[in-house]
């Protein structure tokens, strides 16, 4: 057992009537940095908890007098939910510890168990309980704006579909250009949905190499490939119950598109170096900012999989096609920040939102809301207008001259306007190629370097 680097400052509670057991438990988990605490029947080590022990994880022997390990295990449960309990059971005990798993037991070890057999099961109960503590975190980061700001009217189109379809499992296809808000629309689907009270598991699928996302998202058995040194969960197993959001699914592999298309169709998948299939009830929900009818043309992108995800399509329309919505979007991300940074700003200045209501927001809403963090961060409109090639309104009054050289010459506002135009398509290139600049400079039909060049010189930054 090698575990500690990752043992540091957790502490063990075991839970066994035997000293012998205990005895051996507490020299194998001590030498691996752990923390130990020993209590020789359920009643003591209740108490223990009772008494503010807040151990980082519970080994509990199912077989014990006076109280047993189920009712520890249940009383444990009702003082702390997330705990990792793992049980103890000798051969022959299978059905007990059916019983322990269906009562929030974490895993189990059948004794005799060899040293690397713990380590293992206390890393994987670490490891999942990390996750189920990030998600609970992002859900109730994300519930606080899971209900999306809008007055257009195809928005408000788009909410009253997704009423009608969150109570369904149907796949959804999300559509729309980089920072529509496609994320905000799955979780209003899941928030709104019978699934609401599972979780909603993220995955940008243009985020790792195809390799590292089929293991993101289906796992790995212990020994699948050099440095699997135990199994880990993948994000469908992570989302059973639940709903799983698939961002950029166009950049998805044919290989994975494949393995998908499986889970769609049969509701199961195997981890890599798997050797069973599991089942899995996940509700799916893909995005994507590239025309899949195209990529199918290519080749890039499968047909049977694009009409398992287009049962339900939203199509999102970007920020300059809603403007009326840009005052209350500013509004709620002043707030928002105002707060966050602890800032005494009272108000939004009226020469940023005409400013706003006039640009084209090829970033559209994360652009909008990186441009109001700036503000109540720096509280300087000028240079919020400056950095989106704004023509600045809040300048102070010039002084009188009677040198019509010193006027703003045709030239020059010509030239302000072509960086105006030039920093936007700049700007939208990066976005809808994911920040590829490669792919931006081959869009933009401009070499590397250039393209390097002209992000630099416009201070443009994701």
């Amino acid at each position: 057992m090698n575990t500690e680097s990752n043992s540091r400052e957790k502490h063990i509670l075991i839970v066994d009537d035997e000293e012998s057991v205990r005895s051996y438990l507490a020299t194998l988990l001590t030498s691996e940095g752990y923390e130990v605490s020993s209590a020789e029947g359920g009643m003591e080590a209740i108490s223990m908890i009772k008494q503010q022990l807040s151990p980082s994880a519970v080994i509990l022997d199912v077989m014990m007098p006076q109280v047993d390990g189920l009712e520890t295990l249940r009383r444990i449960r009702e003082m702390d939910e997330v705990i990792p309990i793992i049980m103890l059971s000798a051969v022959g005990q299978t059905a007990t510890i059916v019983k322990a798993m269906k009562m929030g037991a974490s895993d189990y070890l059948t004794k005799p168990f060899e040293d690397e057999e713990l380590g293992i099961t206390l890393e994987k109960a670490f490891e999942k309980l990390t996750l189920v503590k990030e998600v609970e975190d992002l859900r109730e980061q994300l519930n606080q704006t899971s209900e999306f700001i809008s007055i257009n009217d195809e928005m408000i189109r788009i909410k009253e579909m997704i009423r009608k379809i969150a109570g369904t499992d149907a796949t959804v296809l999300v559509l729309g250009e980089s920072g529509v808000g496609k994320e905000l629309i799955a979780r209003a689907i899941h928030d709104q949905s019978l699934r609401r009270e599972k979780i909603l598991v993220r995955v940008n699928c243009a985020a790792l190499p195809t390799e590292l996302l089929e293991s993101e998202l289906f796992g790995f058995e212990r020994g699948a490939f050099t440095g699997a040194i135990r199994a880990k969960m993948g994000k469908f197993e992570l989302a059973n119950g639940g709903t799983i959001f698939l961002d950029e699914i166009a950049e998805m592999s044919p290989g994975l598109q494949a393995k998908l298309l499986h889970v769609l169709q049969d509701g199961e998948f195997s981890k890599l170096g798997g050797k069973r299939d599991l089942k899995v009830d996940v509700r799916v929900v893909a995005a994507t900012n590239q025309n899949l009818e195209r990529s199918i043309k290519e080749g890039r992108f499968r047909e049977d999989l694009y009409y398992r995800l287009n049962v339900v399509k939203i199509q999102v329309p970007p920020l300059r096609e809603r403007k009326e919505d840009i005052p209350l979007l500013c509004q709620h991300f002043f707030k928002k920040f105002r707060v966050q940074y602890d800032s005494d700003m009272d108000k939004i200045p009226e020469s940023i939102l005409e400013a706003f209501m006039r640009y084209g927001w090829p970033g559209n809403i994360r652009e909008l809301e990186n441009m109001m963090r700036r503000l109540v961060v720096l509280k300087d409109e000028k240079y919020v207008l400056k950095e989106l090639a704004i023509p600045s309104e809040v300048k102070a009054e010039p002084e009188k001259s009677d040198s019509l050289s010193e006027a703003l010459s045709l030239k020059e506002i010509s030239k302000r306007k072509t960086v105006e135009v030039e920093r936007d398509a700049i700007f939208k290139a990066l976005v809808e190629s994911n920040w590829n600049k490669k792919r931006a400079a081959e869009a933009l039909n401009i070499s590397y370097r250039a393209l390097q060049y002209k992000i630099k010189e416009y201070g443009i930054d994701q």
